[in-house]
């Protein structure tokens, strides 16, 4: 999973989540429920590869850090809540998956 629309595409199959630009850049494209507005997945391209913001319980962020040099503390966010995804092909599809779902739940 390395483009904006696949990795939209399966962000927004966890459940009634919609895409917003409140930023008024393009570069910045929020998945959101629809029911309280929170944001669970920030994406933005950056150094040629596209970047996902997911929050992630500190254990499992500090995991993921540990385990995949593509997961960093998050770009413009709280470092120990938020990590940044770097969808450059190094971390398996299911991973990321499970990265979002976590974000999807924690943002409920």
């Amino acid at each position: 999973m390395r483009t904006r629309g696949e990795y939209l595409a399966m962000a927004l199959e966890f459940g009634d989540a919609y895409t917003d630009t409140p930023f008024h850049d393009d570069n910045w494209v929020l998945v959101r429920h629809r029911h309280n507005k929170k944001t669970y997945a920030f994406t933005f391209e950056r150094e040629g590869n596209l970047w996902v913001n997911l929050k992630l319980p500190a254990d499992w962020g500090a995991f993921f850090r540990s385990v995949y040099p593509s997961v960093l503390p998050a770009y413009h966010m709280n470092k120990e809540h938020w990590s940044s995804v770097i969808l450059d092909g190094s971390i398996p599809d299911g991973e990321i998956v499970r990265m979002t779902e976590m974000s999807f739940q924690l943002t409920e």
